[in-house]
C-alpha cells in the first residue's frame, strides 16, 4: 500500500465544511498510521499540487457540488492517478436526483413518487400537479444536492417556501412524503456492510439532524427488523449500487414504511466525521477507521 495520500477536501459546494471534516478525520487517521498525507482544495494550484507531491492515490473527500457529481472526477481522469469513490458518469447520475429515481423505478426499486419541478410552471400549476399527483404534505428537494441541504417538508398553507426554493434552484424535486422509520444501508464493493436505523428528534432526518452535535439524533445498531427484512434492504442497496455503477462506498438511505422499503438516494461519498454513519457500521461489524480507510484506498481506480 502507498504512503504517499492526497485528499481532497473543501471545495465550493454548500457541504463545505462536512467535506473539511471529512478530510482531516481521514488525514488524521493516516498520519498516524504512518502515512504522508496531504489536504488540497480542488481549486487553481490542484495541478501544482499534484506535480509537487506526486501522489499514488488521490482520496476524493468532497461533498455536493462539484465534488461527487461528474465534475470533479473528469479533472482527476485527467492526471491517471487513481482515486476513490465511484467514476464520472456513475457520480453524476446518483447525485442527479430525478436521473436515479428513474433508474431505480426502471430496475424495480420502490421510490417515493415525485413531481420534477422548474421555474417554468407559476404557482397555480404547481398546487395542481402537486394535488394531483402527491397530496399534501410533500418533501421539496434541490435535485443536486447532498446532506439533506434545503430540504424541508411543505404543506399546503407553506406551498410559498417552495417558490423561495425556486429563487435558489432553477429545478426542484416535489416527493411524496413518506412516514416511517430511517434506515441506511452501506455497501463496500460487492459486499453488504450492514444496516442502521436513525431515530431524528426533529420532523425528520436533515442536514442539522445530521451533523449537528444538539441535534441528538439516535443512532440503532443493530437494526430491529426481521432478518428477512433487513436482508432485502440489503439486497436493494447492492442492487442500487450495481445499476448505477458505484465503486468504493456506497450509503442508501430508505423509508421503511408499511412494510415496504423506498430508496431516497443512494450517496457515492459518505461521510467520514464523528458523526457519520458508515464508519460508525463498519466499526460495528469490526472493521476499525483505518482499516475502512485502507480499504477504500486500495479500491481506488481510473475509468480509462
Amino acid at each position: 500500500m502507498t504512503k504517499n495520500i492526497l485528499i481532497l477536501a473543501g471545495g465550493i459546494s454548500k457541504e463545505r465544511l462536512i467535506s473539511l471534516d471529512t478530510g482531516f478525520q481521514v488525514a488524521k487517521e493516516l498520519k498516524k498510521n504512518g502515512y504522508k498525507v496531504k489536504i488540497s482544495e480542488p481549486d487553481v494550484n490542484l495541478s501544482k499540487n499534484i506535480k509537487i507531491f506526486k501522489p499514488s492515490i488521490i482520496f476524493n473527500a468532497l461533498h455536493g457540488q462539484f465534488g461527487e457529481d461528474g465534475y470533479i472526477q473528469t479533472i482527476l481522469e485527467r492526471f491517471k492517478i487513481p482515486y476513490t469513490h465511484s467514476g464520472v458518469i456513475a457520480s453524476s447520475l446518483a447525485m442527479n436526483k430525478i436521473i436515479s429515481k428513474k433508474i431505480f423505478t426502471k430496475n424495480k426499486i420502490n421510490t417515493p413518487k415525485y413531481i420534477h419541478h422548474s421555474y417554468k410552471k407559476n404557482y397555480f400549476e404547481l398546487i395542481k400537479d402537486i394535488e394531483k399527483k402527491l397530496k399534501f404534505p410533500v418533501v421539496v428537494k434541490p435535485i443536486n444536492e447532498g446532506s439533506s441541504v434545503n430540504v424541508f417538508i411543505c404543506t399546503k398553507k407553506n406551498i410559498s417556501k417552495i417558490l423561495n426554493s425556486m429563487k435558489i434552484y432553477k429545478e426542484i424535486l416535489i416527493e411524496e412524503f413518506i412516514g416511517g422509520r430511517e434506515i441506511q444501508v452501506a455497501i463496500m464493493g460487492s459486499t453488504k456492510l450492514g444496516a442502521i436505523e436513525l431515530i431524528p428528534k426533529r420532523k425528520f432526518y436533515d442536514y442539522k439532524a445530521k451533523y449537528s452535535k444538539n441535534a441528538k439524533t439516535e443512532h440503532i445498531i443493530p437494526v430491529d427488523l426481521p432478518k428477512n427484512k433487513l436482508n432485502e434492504a440489503m439486497d436493494l442497496s447492492l442492487k442500487a449500487h450495481k445499476i448505477i455503477g458505484c465503486k468504493g462506498v456506497t450509503r442508501s438511505d430508505f423509508k421503511f414504511y408499511r412494510n415496504k422499503f423506498y430508496l431516497l438516494e443512494i450517496n457515492t461519498q459518505p461521510g467520514m466525521t464523528k458523526l457519520s454513519l458508515v464508519p460508525e457500521i463498519a466499526k460495528y461489524k469490526g472493521i476499525s477507521f483505518i482499516k475502512l480507510i485502507e480499504w477504500i484506498l486500495k479500491d481506488a481506480t481510473t475509468e480509462k
